[in-house]
């Protein structure tokens, strides 16, 4: 099979936004929930709010120059075409470096740091902390191939993007990571070990240690309570993903408004939102930035595909240890998060930890200046 690095260009036909228009025309509505606020999941009147915009003033031929406006290429690895976003830096002495995404995110995540972490001295920064960026779409997700055959594993993903960076020819490089990205990328400090120098996560997969459950912090105490409010109130989605992504996928794939309001919802619950005692995801993003993401999964029809990887990796994450250096950002409204005591036991060689004062699960879009600094400073002791 060809190992080529094809360029890519997005190019949407008509006809698929017509037809996109059409559904959103046709909707069919459930009635309102029995409660207040966000308790029984996404509300009513702001999901028809936010059709409403999609249907009469979302364009998407915007998000769709913003993407063409960088370097963007396919290549077959292990039978699946990847889609990936490449950025060289204009200072040679760049370090390479392979972000990834996860669910219910996209790519279009990183689109506010992408030029900043290429060309640090044109976004406040210095040259000696230039990235060579390369931010691919996760199997199954945006504008990739859909794996045919079970096995694609946050594991096998780390390997494929050893390979993807191998094939651009980059024999030493660094690798970051959210959300399943987190793991593709801790994946990647366990196998990738002969080429990537070191690795940067937003959300820390570690165990709590046992011996400190009888000293916990106020951090940690938090930390424990919030995980068990994600696992009563919080986890649903990821029961159904991970059991029966297929079942799923029928809904998300008929329904624009039904895959919008599955990804939406995360938004208000995984963001740092809230603001004048008021909690809605449009404190800290747009309506555009909203739909561009979802529109990753509308247009690829991506709903069954990208709940799969749940089903290949939710319910066995790996705790091996990481030797390789890790640096570690913690954002206060990320979902899981660890201590720097707890993270390590894990990784032993922890060379960079920063808690934030602000910030949530989608860190790049939400906080994309403090997600540049982290960063930069958290890949310094690699280069």
């Amino acid at each position: 099979m060809s190992e080529d690095i094809i360029p890519f260009k997005v190019a949407v036909p008509q006809a698929e936004l017509d037809d996109l228009q059409r559904r959103l025309e046709h909707a069919r509505w459930p009635e309102a929930e029995t409660c207040t606020g966000w308790d029984q999941g996404i509300p009513l009147a702001y999901t028809r709010e936010l059709a409403s915009y999609w249907r009469e003033e979302y364009d998407w031929r915007r998000c769709e120059s913003k993407l063409n406006g960088w370097p963007q290429f396919t290549t077959s690895i292990d039978g699946v075409d990847i889609h990936f976003i490449h950025v060289r830096s204009p200072h040679e002495e760049a370090l390479p470096l392979v972000m990834s995404h996860g669910w219910p995110g996209s790519v279009i995540e990183f689109h506010k740091v992408i030029d900043a972490l290429a060309d640090p001295t044109s976004h406040g920064g210095d040259a000696a902390d230039a990235f060579h960026v390369v931010a691919p779409c996760l199997p199954g997700y945006g504008f990739s191939g859909k794996p045919d055959s079970t096995g694609t594993s946050v594991e096998k993903i780390g390997r494929m993007w050893g390979t993807l960076m191998a094939r651009l020819g980059y024999d030493r490089y660094v690798a970051q990571g959210g959300d399943w990205g987190s793991l593709i990328t801790q994946s990647m400090g366990m196998t990738e070990t002969g080429h990537c120098a070191g690795i940067h996560i937003t959300m820390p997969i570690v165990a709590p240690d046992e011996a400190t459950m009888n000293d916990l912090t106020e951090a940690e105490l938090k930390a424990l309570e919030d995980m068990g409010a994600y696992g009563d109130k919080g986890s649903g989605y990821s029961k159904q993903q991970s059991t029966r992504p297929q079942t799923l996928g029928y809904a998300l794939a008929d329904s624009p408004v039904g895959q919008m309001a599955w990804v939406v919802e995360k938004f208000y619950f995984w963001t740092d939102c809230e603001r004048g005692g008021q909690k809605h995801p449009e404190n800290v993003l747009s309506k555009d930035e909203l739909l561009d993401n979802a529109m990753f999964y509308w247009l690829n029809n991506a709903g069954a595909s990208s709940a799969r990887l749940y089903w290949e990796s939710f319910d066995n994450p790996s705790m091996e240890p990481i030797g390789m250096p890790v640096s570690c950002s913690i954002f206060p409204r990320e979902i899981f998060r660890c201590s720097k005591r707890w993270a390590e036991k894990r990784f032993t060689n922890l060379v960079y930890w920063n808690e934030l004062d602000r910030g949530g699960h989608f860190a790049a879009l939400e906080q994309p200046e403090l997600f540049v600094q982290e960063l930069r400073a958290g890949f310094r002791p690699m280069r």
